[in-house]
């Protein structure tokens, strides 16, 4: 059996007092593209936030390649663990290949400074996302799916074999979108990376992952293939969607055609209407 890269047992996770994650285990396999689904708030992000360590946990812990990820120096779980946010920002000014040069950062210390092993890791970085001749053009010059594939780039340039994208696609129009999603699937099956990405669009969840997990409310509702969880019952759960799943011959995943919320809220009748 394939080991788990990232396991994450009984967590609870909170704002403050505001608890978003209570009592969730999520595992991730290596060599696997996992996207978790699930309507705005039900904690997504939060969750691949604490996979990253980006957020303490309450209750519960994480576990990195069997060992716990809040007690290892975070350097090390740098060097393993890629983590892409959601709208990050570069400051102003900051040129391509600055800040894919950023991305070497946990493997530098007071007796390794830069080399060119830096060099050709962020060189090969921007290779894979075609970003080469953008170099020393500045991130604020860039189109919103070029600064996608830069802020991917940095995160290829740690060397990590472990990339957690939190919704890549924001803000991306459909082309785009699938650019972004294109590359990560070569990144994948090229690279051999594991990738958890939230992700907003099922459709495109379905034909990129071949494992989804659906959330709600800061919980698991279902966790499988595409063809497992992309059911017309879980999508009324989840989602309170009426929809239908049908089968797409292109990509050989189910296809979400939409319908109508489950519960619409009504039509006010005009004074006009009610005259008549």
């Amino acid at each position: 059996m394939i080991p788990p890269r990232l396991e994450a047992h009984d967590l609870q996770l909170a704002y403050g007092d505001n608890i978003v994650v209570d009592g969730l285990d999520f595992t991730v396999l290596d060599g696997t593209i996992t996207a978790v689904i699930g309507p705005n708030g039900c904690g997504k992000s939060t969750l691949l936030r604490a996979l990253g360590r980006l957020m303490p946990t309450k209750q519960g812990h994480v576990l990195l390649d069997g060992r716990r990820i809040d007690k290892m120096a975070t350097r090390e779980v740098a060097k393993v663990l890629g983590v892409l946010p959601q709208a990050p920002i570069a400051p102003e000014g900051l040129t391509v290949a600055d800040l894919v040069a950023r991305g070497r950062h946990p493997h530098q210390a007071w007796y390794r400074q830069w080399s060119s092993d830096d060099e050709d890791a962020v060189a090969e970085a921007l290779g894979w996302t075609g970003m080469t001749e953008f170099a020393e053009r500045t991130i604020d010059a860039l189109s919103g799916g070029q600064r996608q594939r830069v802020w991917i780039s940095m995160a290829l340039a740690q060397g990590t074999e472990v990339l957690l994208l939190d919704e890549p696609t924001t803000f991306l129009d459909l082309a785009h979108q699938v650019d972004v999603l294109d590359l990560v699937e070569r990144l994948h099956h090229e690279a051999g990376r594991t990738v958890v990405m939230v992700l907003h669009d099922l459709n495109l969840a379905a034909r990129y992952a071949g494992r989804l997990v659906a959330m709600k409310d800061g919980a698991i509702v279902a966790s499988g293939t595409p063809h497992e969880v992309l059911t017309e019952s879980m999508l009324s759960e989840v989602f309170d969607l009426d929809a239908k799943v049908v089968f797409d011959p292109v990509a050989n995943t189910p296809l979400v055609i939409p319908i109508g919320r489950r519960h619409r809220v009504p039509t006010p009748v005009s004074a006009s209407s009610r005259s008549t």
